[in-house]
């Protein structure tokens, strides 16, 4: 195994897990996720949608590592993640609440990373 193929593997295995766990964060309505979500003007009712997006996520990721699965799939996955933290991004932007942006940007990077390991890949 190459240093790219581990870092790979780690990075991908790392953004899954932490989008399982905020999936669930989501549909279990944690007190952070709600007082959040009503700062930046996201509804509730879109709360359970948002997990299902990250759970895809990460399940396209986790398919994504096996060599039966087509690399596209992962690469799809994580474009989907990018996507949906640049809109979390967007929606602090445009509530200005920035106190806590390092979230988002944090899950972001790590969906970027995970893309861009799959592409060196």
């Amino acid at each position: 195994m190459t240093g790219t193929q581990l870092a790979f593997l780690v990075v991908t295995l790392f953004t899954v897990a932490i989008n399982v766990g905020m999936a669930a964060a989501d549909l279990a309505g944690a007190r952070f996720v709600l007082a959040n979500s009503a700062q930046v003007g996201v509804p509730r009712s879109w709360l359970p949608w948002l997990a299902v997006l990250k759970l895809a996520g990460a399940a396209g990721l986790l398919l994504g590592l096996f060599d039966a699965a087509p690399r596209a799939l992962g690469a799809a996955a994580a474009c989907g993640l990018v996507l949906l933290y640049m809109g979390a991004l967007g929606f602090h932007l445009r509530a200005r609440v920035l106190y806590n942006i390092a979230f988002p940007g944090f899950y972001f990077a790590t969906a970027v990373a995970s893309l861009a390991l799959i592409v060196a890949a």
